[in-house]
């Protein structure tokens, strides 16, 4: 078939502004030169605040004594610590001495632990000694054994974290300008490891070129100015925080702002309001919860007057919270994000000035210098617009693989260099073929809607059913804040629908009779749940994904399937 005439799900992103061509370490440079006493970082928990002229100072401190541990090009190196300033100075150090950062999610137990060191041969890791109750000194004593490349773990605020960071002599500093001269934009910089729904999770191997470009163009849609503060309640260990948030901001000349070392509604919201923050990020459930702190406090306890922007991502966001959102917290040019770990990570953005109506509908567009399509998950063939297919993505923000899996890379990078997501999604119809200009606003600009995953969609009775659509029905009802649809096993359909129901403030029960009265007449009677559980939390990863199998097991079981 021809692309240009007929009407695919298939779009290429504008070819500007250019990529960046060089590796993080001299964009942090470049920067650093433009804004010297510009505020770099902030953290809010200590008020401890940054300029750039001393943020890259710490940060040139911290490489040249990673060099004098013995860290080459290319080495891994752990990082284990929920949001602090040594997380940002310490992904900054890596990426100029050319290490490969081994991001170490702050929730793992023990045997993730043991897996992801061993697994990418990490030699050096930089820690917490604790948070909350998970002793990381502790465990990681206690993954020596099991990780025979490790040599060297060092806690923050420790005699030996004191030496690592100790100011550099001018040799020092020579050498850490040696090893920087050496690096290409195509190095990998950056192993994160996915949150495994089946066996164990797969490390993503990521570039200089992949997230510092990602970052970058991220900004330029969100129309980042040195004038701009990010408040930045995500994960760092994830894409969302330390590209989305650390590499959007120090492309631009911006401030990175922690509010705390894991996410907490009150500190995101006074954060936003001491620092003056003009761009909030969050996943839906954030938002929701800082709603819900704006409906309990006194008028005015929040000044949210200086945002301006922010981005929502993670999983799709209910239509009435975006809403909320943009009137309530002053974000009227909030933006949708979507991607995946693996292409480092966003695919698609909305863009400031779009119609309010795209921004919660869909999510957005291709991002400059890529290229999405739909295809039927089975043939492979690039799917006509408005058919629900697989979203496949290609471009500089693809990762250069699994590390150590070349298996399992073939499985999700095909021969072309498309990267296959498991994501269900529809185009707009309209033009944005390759050629095309895709930046005109509308429904014919190749806007995306994502549908669910694949693995989630229910076949009930032969009929394919798309959680998301049930859920957004869902969230009409008066009583529910917040619905998650799921497939339970059923002897008779194959499959039958469950709805995980989180109530509003006040509200006593809901029951399945009660959503099947609400729904009859309003959508078809085999989108009805059969099954309702009221909680009054998800099961949700740490970086604020709902974790749809571990809700499948666990109905399974309530239910008495197994």
């Amino acid at each position: 078939m021809d692309e240009q005439t007929v009407e695919l799900s298939y779009a290429r992103g504008e070819d500007s502004p250019p990529l960046l061509t060089e590796p993080i370490g001299a964009t942090l440079a470049r920067t650093t030169e433009s804004f010297p006493d510009n505020l770099a970082l902030v953290d809010a928990p200590t008020d401890r605040t940054w300029t750039y002229r001393e943020f890259r100072a710490d940060v040139l401190a911290l490489a040249a004594g990673l060099l004098r541990l013995g860290v080459g090009k290319g080495d891994r190196v752990g990082l284990w610590a929920p949001n602090r300033p040594e997380w940002v100075v310490t992904q900054y150090a890596t990426a100029e001495i050319g290490a490969i950062l081994v991001n170490l999610n702050p929730a793992y137990r023990q045997n993730e632990l043991d897996y992801a060191l061993t697994q990418s041969g990490t030699s050096v890791v930089l820690a917490a000694k604790r948070y909350k109750d998970s002793d990381y000194k502790g465990m990681l004593d206690a993954a020596r054994p099991s990780a025979p490349e490790l040599r060297e773990v060092i806690c923050f605020e420790t005699p030996a974290w004191q030496e690592l960071v100790a100011q550099p002599s001018n040799d020092e500093l020579s050498a850490v300008a040696e090893r920087a001269a050496t690096l290409e934009p195509h190095d990998p910089i950056n192993i994160q490891y996915t949150s495994g729904t089946t066996g164990f999770p797969k490390g993503a191997t990521l570039t200089h070129s992949n997230i510092s470009n990602n970052g970058y163009l991220v900004g330029e849609l969100l129309a980042y100015t040195d004038a701009d503060r990010i408040a930045i309640p995500v994960p760092f260990y994830h894409c969302f925080g330390m590209v989305m948030g650390n590499l959007a901001a120090t492309s631009h000349g911006a401030a990175m702002v922690i509010p705390s070392p894991t996410f907490d509604p009150e500190a995101a919201l006074r954060a936003v309001a001491e620092y003056r923050c003009t761009s909030l990020y969050g996943v839906p459930t954030m938002f929701i919860a800082e709603l819900a702190l704006l409906d309990h406090s006194e008028p005015g306890q929040f000044d949210l007057s200086s945002l301006r922007t922010g981005i929502m991502a993670g999983s799709p966001c209910p239509e009435h919270v975006m809403r909320q959102v943009v009137d309530r917290m002053h974000m009227g040019e909030v933006s949708i994000c979507y991607g995946m770990t693996e292409t480092s990570p966003v695919s698609c953005q909305t863009r400031v000035d779009d119609p309010l109506e795209l921004r919660v509908g869909t999510v957005g567009r291709v991002g400059p210098h890529l290229e999405i399509k739909v295809v039927d998950p089975i043939s492979g063939e690039t799917l006509p617009r408005g058919e629900t297919g697989e979203f496949c993505t290609r471009g500089y923000s693809v990762m250069s693989g699994y590390w150590n899996e070349p298996v399992k890379t073939a499985e999700a990078l095909d021969a072309d260099g498309w990267m296959h997501t498991g994501d269900l999604a529809v185009m707009d119809a309209g033009s944005g073929a390759s050629g095309s200009n895709v930046t005109d606003a509308g429904s014919g600009a190749g806007y995306v809607r994502i549908t669910g995953r694949i693995k989630d969609m229910v076949i009930r009775g032969g009929e394919n059913i798309y959680p998301r659509e049930i859920e957004e029905f869902l969230y009409t009802h008066p009583d529910i804040l917040d619905a998650q649809v799921i497939g339970v096993p059923d002897e008779r359909y194959g499959e039958e629908l469950m709805a995980w129901i989180q109530l509003r403030d006040g509200v006593a029960d809901l029951t399945a009779d009660d959503v099947r009265e609400f729904a009859t007449g309003k959508i078809a009677r085999h989108k009805i749940p059969r099954y309702v559980h009221v909680v009054k939390e998800f099961p949700m990863t740490v970086t604020g994904k709902v974790r749809k199998v571990a809700m499948r097991e666990e109905s399974v079981d309530l239910l008495g399937l197994s």
